[in-house]
C-alpha cells in the first residue's frame, strides 16, 4: 500500500512535488548544479535519520530525476575460482583462515567453456551483465590472467556487460582488461576507513583506492560499495558512504549488502540487518550518488518482496540475480522476474548507461608482454621481511 499511495500522491499533487523538490535542491544534491563529491559525514547521519517517510520521498525525488523509477538492471554473478584465499576477511567463507563449507580443494578456476554457458543462461532469464568472481588478494601475471582474459572477451562478444571482482589489480592489468572488453571493475570498500581495521587486516583501505584509482585510468566503470551489519556504528556506515561519495568521478554502480553471517567465520553470530535499516541506506546512497546505480546485492533472500520493492522506491536499481552470490544464497533468478512484473519494471538491456567496450584479441593487446607485481602491504609480516632480505642481498652483491 505504500508504493502505491506515494505513486498517487505524485500523480495528484504535482504541485506540491515541484515545490517540495525545489525545497530539497540544497539539501538532498538534486538541484542542476553537477553532483557532489564534498558530502560529511555529520550531513550523511542527518540524511539517514530523517524520519522515514521524508527519507523516501526524498530519495524517490532524487532518483527519478535522474534514473527511470520503473527500470532496473539485472547481474548475475559467477565465482570462476572458489575458496583458498589468503585474506582474513571477517565476512568472508572463502577465506583459508576459517572453517567453513567452502573447501580450498574446489579452487580450481571455470573452465571459458562452463562460463559461457553461465552467462548464455543468464542473458536468456534476463540478466544484461555477468560478474565474475574469484578468490584472490590480488591478480597475478600468468595462464589464470590470461584465462579470465579470454573469458571477458567470451561474455563481451556475447552483448552482455562484462563485470570482474579479482582483488587488486596493477594499472597495466586493469589496461589488459579495458583491452579485453571489461565492462566494469567491483571493488568494495566495505566499511569506514574507521571501522576496516576490525574487519580485514591482510589489505589495506589506500590498497582499495589504489585499486579504484588504477582502474579509473582506464574506460572500465568502477563498482563499489560495502556491506552493512558487521557490527559498525551508524557513524561507520555514514563513513562508508562519505568515502563512496568522495571519489570523483563516484562510482557507476553502489552494491549495498547486508551481511549473510556464515559458520566458521567470525562474524557468525550477528544479528540479520532490519529492513528498514537496508531501505534507510539504500535511501541515503541514492541521495548522496544521484547519477550511480545502486545495488541491492547480498542479503535478500532475509527480504520479503515487500521488503525490496521499499529499497526499489528509495532508489535502488539494480539487483544480483541468480541462485548464489559466489557462495552466498540468492533468489532464483525466475522468482525474481516474477517479482519484477508484479512490480510492473522494466529489466534493462545491456550497455543503457555506456557504450559497449571494444574487445582486442590477445595477440594484438599492446600490454601483453608487460607484468607487474603488486606489493605486499601487510607491514611486518613474514612474508614482507623476507621480500626485505631478499632485496638487500641483491643490493650488498
Amino acid at each position: 500500500m505504500l508504493i502505491v499511495n506515494c505513486q498517487l500522491f505524485c500523480i495528484f499533487a504535482p504541485e506540491i512535488k515541484k515545490r517540495t523538490m525545489c525545497e530539497n535542491q540544497h539539501t538532498c544534491g538534486c538541484s542542476n548544479a553537477e553532483t557532489r563529491h564534498n558530502w560529511t559525514k555529520e550531513e550523511i547521519m542527518a540524511i539517514y535519520n530523517k524520519p522515514l517517510m521524508e527519507l523516501l520521498y526524498e530519495a524517490a525525488t532524487v532518483h527519478r530525476k535522474y534514473h527511470d523509477p520503473n527500470s532496473v538492471q539485472v547481474s548475475t554473478l559467477l565465482s570462476i575460482k572458489t575458496g583458498g584465499c589468503s585474506e582474513d576477511c571477517a565476512y568472508c567463507p572463502q577465506s583459508a583462515r576459517y572453517e567453513t563449507e567452502v573447501k580450498i580443494e574446489n579452487a580450481d578456476m571455470m573452465s571459458v567453456t562452463h562460463v559461457k554457458a553461465q552467462a548464455l543462461r543468464a542473458k536468456s532469464a534476463g540478466a544484461s551483465r555477468v560478474c565474475m568472481g574469484a578468490a584472490w588478494r590480488n591478480v597475478k601475471d600468468g595462464p589464470e590472467f590470461e584465462q579470465v582474459l579470454e573469458m571477458v572477451r567470451t561474455i563481451n562478444k556475447l552483448d552482455m556487460e562484462v563485470c570482474c571482482t579479482l582483488g587488486m589489480l596493477t594499472e597495466n592489468q586493469a589496461k589488459r582488461l579495458a583491452e579485453a572488453g571489461l565492462y566494469a571493475y567491483n571493488h568494495n570498500l566495505d566499511t569506514s576507513e574507521e571501522y576496516y581495521k576490525e574487519i580485514i587486516s591482510t589489505r589495506s583501505y589506500d590498497d582499495r583506492l589504489k585499486t579504484i584509482d588504477n582502474v579509473r585510468k582506464t574506460n572500465i566503470t568502477v563498482c563499489s560499495g560495502g556491506i552493512i551489519g558487521m557490527g559498525e556504528s551508524l557513524e561507520d556506515r555514514a563513513g562508508m558512504l562519505v568515502a563512496l561519495s568522495t571519489l570523483n568521478p563516484q562510482p557507476e554502480s553502489v552494491p549495498i549488502n547486508a551481511l549473510v553471517p556464515v559458520e566458521g567465520t567470525p562474524l557468525e553470530d550477528c544479528e540479520p540487518v532490519d529492513i528498514f535499516e537496508m531501505v534507510r541506506m539504500v535511501a541515503t546512497a541514492r541521495i548522496v550518488m544521484p547519477q550511480s546505480q545502486v545495488r541491492l546485492s547480498a542479503g535478500r533472500t532475509q527480504m520479503s518482496q515487500e521488503g525490496q520493492a521499499l529499497c526499489f522506491f528509495a532508489g535502488a536499481n539494480s539487483i544480483f540475480a541468480g541462485d548464489k552470490l559466489l557462495t552466498t544464497p540468492n533468489p532464483d533468478i525466475n522468482e525474481d522476474m516474477q517479482m519484477l512484473g508484479v512490480l510492473g519494471m522494466r529489466i534493462q538491456k545491456p550497455f543503457e548507461t555506456h557504450p559497449q567496450p571494444h574487445t582486442v584479441e590477445a595477440e594484438d593487446s599492446q600490454y601483453h608482454s608487460l607484468g607487474e607485481n603488486p606489493k605486499w602491504t601487510r607491514p611486518n609480516h613474514k612474508i614482507e621481511r623476507n621480500e626485505e632480505k631478499r632485496k638487500m642481498v641483491k643490493i650488498a652483491h
